[in-house]
């Protein structure tokens, strides 16, 4: 959309303040290590935005700030600068800038920026976090999931399975708590999430399900790093769920109607 109210732009300002309450707890718990990675995250984010700008004739976008808090709170430690300066600019250029910004993005940038850390790294640990910053994205959640930015259903389909999972105790809870993070922070994109009211349902279960799957599965791998597999696998399948929901729908009518 590029007139009234709802641009792009207001769509960012309103997702930085729905974050703003993990963003705070997160810097007063993690200072001064969390102050120096979100400042080195915007550096870099803002430098490619602005050579994407100039090279381009593509504007910046809020939604830089939001992607370089995601990469901050949930990349792994003690790479150095050279890996996540490496890292962030192969998840902002090629997750988000190549195809012209984002709003045209197939996947989250944070996402893809995480994966290639992971993958690219794999012998450097991943963050833990304690139960006040996880909380904090409750609020968070909530906020977006009012203001209108944050897919509800989404939110809801990963909630419900998560919670059967909690009742059958087949999910620890270090994996429940950077589940839930990275939930908020990647996986409830409103761009890169599925579009469609079912496909968004679906959507947030196959997260938790992948989560659930890595969790019983996948040994030795960390708690962030189950997350954020998960995240990147589930934002790859929306267009699939999308086209699901498509076909029950169109199915449905011709039932009902006898006609396309």
């Amino acid at each position: 959309m590029i007139r009234g109210l709802w641009n792009r732009e207001t769509v960012a300002a309103m997702l930085l303040a729905a974050y703003l309450p993990l963003a705070v707890f997160w810097l007063w718990l993690n200072a001064p290590e969390a102050l120096a990675r979100l400042g080195l995250s915007l550096l870099v984010v803002g430098f490619w935005h602005l050579v994407f700008m100039l090279l381009r004739a593509q504007p910046p976008s809020l939604v830089g700030l939001i992607t370089a808090f995601a990469i901050a709170v949930l990349a792994p430690v003690d790479l150095g600068v050279f890996r996540m300066v490496l890292g962030i600019s192969f998840g902002v250029v090629m997750g988000e800038l190549v195809f012209g910004g984002w709003g045209r993005n197939v996947v989250n940038p944070a996402t893809v920026a995480l994966s290639f850390l992971g993958f690219g790294f794999p012998g450097f640990g991943w963050p833990t976090f304690d139960a006040p910053v996880v909380w904090a994205a409750i609020p968070a959640a909530l906020i977006g999931a009012a203001f209108g930015v944050m897919p509800i259903g989404v939110l809801a389909g990963a909630g419900l399975v998560a919670l059967g999972a909690v009742l059958a105790g087949v999910l620890p809870e270090p994996v429940l708590l950077a589940s839930g993070l990275a939930l908020v922070l990647l996986v409830a994109d409103p761009v890169t999430s599925a579009a469609t009211s079912l496909g968004r349902w679906l959507n947030g279960a196959l997260y938790a399900a992948l989560v659930i799957l890595f969790a019983q599965g996948w040994a030795g791998a960390a708690p962030v790093q189950i997350a954020v597999a998960a995240a990147l696998l589930s934002s790859l399948a929306a267009p699939l769920l999308d086209e699901a929901a498509l076909t029950l729908w169109i199915a449905r009518r011709r039932r009902r109607h006898g006609r396309s």
